[in-house]
């Protein structure tokens, strides 16, 4: 199969602050920009920032909508972790190990954007828990 990529388009209230956000603060790549969007690279996937008048809300608790990226090598996950700390993002939910011991095992972390758009970075311990290990039920922190 070729490469797909993924593309998530989201709401924002100021291209500028988003860029100041996303390139500067998470490293994203800038692509194309006009005063009502702005298409960035993350990790190879397509984000696109799109301006709206309506009032951005934030969300009590993490679910139901996030979006993020699981990474395959935990020394990515933990640069972009220190990237995040460093330019002081606001975490959403600091770094901590879901379901220790377990196969589902995996280190996690939320982010929240100057909009309200919660972000959640993973890494698995065991890679065959990011889409098997079907006996297991357990999903994000829900009780």
């Amino acid at each position: 199969m070729n490469q797909v990529l993924f593309h998530l388009a989201f709401p924002v209230t100021d291209i500028a602050q988003t860029k100041a956000y996303y390139v500067h603060g998470l490293g994203c790549i800038p692509g194309r920009e006009n005063p009502h969007a702005l298409i960035l690279n993350l990790y190879g996937h397509q984000l696109v920032a799109h301006t709206t008048k309506e009032p951005l809300a934030p969300q009590r608790t993490i679910y139901p909508r996030h979006f993020g990226l699981v990474f395959t090598v935990e020394d990515d996950w933990e640069q972009l972790l220190a990237r995040a700390q460093q330019h002081q993002l606001l975490f959403r939910e600091e770094p901590k190990n879901r379901f220790v011991g377990s196969p589902l095992e995996h280190r996690t972390f939320f982010l929240e954007d100057p909009f309200y758009n919660l972000m959640e970075f993973k890494y698995y311990r065991h890679p065959e828990a990011i889409f098997g290990s079907y006996e297991y039920t357990q999903i994000g922190d829900r009780a």
